[in-house]
């Protein structure tokens, strides 16, 4: 990851950075003293780009770039244009301008008084590729140096910051990883390597969820020769009945015996999306020693077709008690995350839960790629979630829970079908989560379909793999569930 460090601004230092120089102007003030310094050193071109249409028509947070500038060492004056009372959101679009300009070369960001820690989060988040598995990776990216007023108290932010940035990171990585490379094993194995962290880490086998009755969860696994796994993930950093926070973890999914179509299949990579963030807000919180108890569950199967596969018809017994009858083993995901859900909820008798599953592509119908579908039964922990969203920049839409769903899934043979078809898929899938939550636990399911992966750039991403949820699920604990 980019590496965020704090230096005194020193005025000199702009004329022989020999990378790229960051500096901030508003085309109706004055400019700050590090960028008027700049303009002497350019001999007025810096004034001039300002003062150009080109620059006048860009939004609050976008940039304009002199290459090679006269007067001056760097490689390139990066100029962006931000009022000098910023907003939430204007700077973190300063920050994503910053971080989708990061190459190898260091970024002094002549920052002075600005905020850091939004800017520099977003610099980093944004300063991202995934070279795992290339043959001949470039270089690792340069240094962010922010130049401040005050670096004593800016090196705080900007570790809070480098916390959050590299948990993203390292969701990113994961949802990116070839199945042929992270199965459930070595996945199970990286979460266990979190314990030098401070976290206590425990993987259950398929013999120990046997014995507590997951037979949902593994009945999804059944077809494939990699092995089921529940991590569980404690992070105690304060006293009181923890919030439970589940991940789906389908290493990969071909949809079983309800084949999926060829073409796109192999992005099924993402289906262990939920976990991912799971594993990466996990990481979050014990990099900052968060005041917070939360324990993170993640599910690691498998979806195979095989001879030892479940069949569309066949009915499997919940760890509840339940009655499944499996409608299409396409639609697995709530599978893994009922008897999950079942188990935290028995086990931790937790304060709330939230579930998060690259679950539906219904969700993807109806929000797209810019918006999480939220499913909660209580509208102030809705309220705080879709709050934190909305604070990090990170969409989500509310979508509706109600018996008429209830009803769409139930099923003449056992107690509940895994699926209702194809009207209001995706709530007919968190009605049947909601089955397994006790009656009166705060719960809130995330389905992440649209936004784990996407096509084109997101709000702080390249196109791919965007870890959304980290960032939110960081801010609802900061709120709601710390101290």
């Amino acid at each position: 990851m980019t590496h965020l460090s704090a230096l005194l601004l020193d005025l000199d230092q702009l004329a022989t950075h020999p990378g790229r120089v960051v500096v901030f102007a508003d085309p109706d003030a004055p400019l700050p003293r590090a960028t008027k310094r700049c303009d002497r050193l350019t001999k007025g071109a810096l004034a001039r780009a300002v003062g150009s249409a080109e620059f006048g028509a860009l939004a609050p947070g976008k940039d304009l770039t002199l290459a090679y500038p006269v007067g001056m060492k760097a490689r390139a004056l990066q100029i962006i244009r931000l009022p000098r009372r910023a907003t939430p959101e204007q700077l973190r679009k300063a920050g994503n301008s910053i971080g989708r300009a990061q190459d190898e070369d260091a970024a002094l960001v002549a920052l002075d008084t600005l905020p850091a820690r939004d800017i520099a989060l977003h610099a980093a988040l944004r300063a991202y590729r995934y070279q795992a598995m290339k043959a001949a990776p470039k270089g690792p990216l340069g240094s962010v140096l922010m130049a401040v007023k005050d670096p004593d108290s800016a090196a705080a932010a900007l570790e809070d910051a480098s916390a959050l940035a590299s948990s993203v990171h390292l969701t990113r990585d994961l949802v990116h990883a070839p199945a042929n490379v992270l199965n459930t094993e070595s996945f199970a194995a990286q979460i266990a390597g979190l314990a030098d962290l401070g976290l206590t880490v425990e993987i259950l086998d398929r013999d120990k969820m046997e014995a507590l009755g997951m037979r949902a969860l593994l009945a999804v696994a059944q077809g494939s020769d990699n092995p089921p796994k529940l991590a569980i993930l404690h992070w105690k950093g304060a006293e009181g009945p923890p919030l439970c926070v589940l991940g789906k973890g389908v290493m990969f999914d071909t949809g079983g015996i309800s084949l999926k179509p060829g073409a796109g299949m192999e992005e099924m990579t993402m289906d262990m999306g939920g976990a991912a963030v799971t594993v990466g807000l996990m990481q979050a919180l014990a990099l900052r020693k968060a005041p917070a108890h939360v324990i993170g569950l993640v599910g690691l199967v498998e979806n195979m077709p095989d001879a030892r596969a479940q069949r569309p018809g066949d009915i499997v017994r919940s760890m509840k008690g339940d009655m499944i009858e499996v409608i299409n083993t396409d639609a697995e995901g709530r599978l893994v995350l009922c008897d999950m859900l079942h188990y935290a909820a028995d086990r931790f008798a937790p304060r709330a839960m939230i579930d998060l599953a690259t679950l539906t592509g219904a969700i993807i119908i109806a929000l797209g790629h810019d918006r999480a579908g939220l499913f909660c039964n209580d509208d102030g922990l809705a309220s705080d979630i879709l709050g934190a969203a909305s604070a990090v920049g990170e969409g989500a839409w509310r979508m509706p829970l109600g018996a008429e769903y209830q009803r769409q899934i139930d099923s003449r043979l056992a107690d509940v079908k895994n699926t209702g078809g194809r009207p209001a898929g995706s709530c007919t899938a968190a009605a049947f989560l909601e089955r397994f939550v006790p009656e009166g636990m705060p719960w809130a399911h995330l389905d992440i379909a649209g936004v784990a992966l996407t096509k084109g750039d997101s709000a702080h991403a390249p196109k791919g793999a965007s870890g959304w949820g980290v960032l939110t699920l960081d801010a609802l604990i900061r709120a709601r569930f710390e101290g």
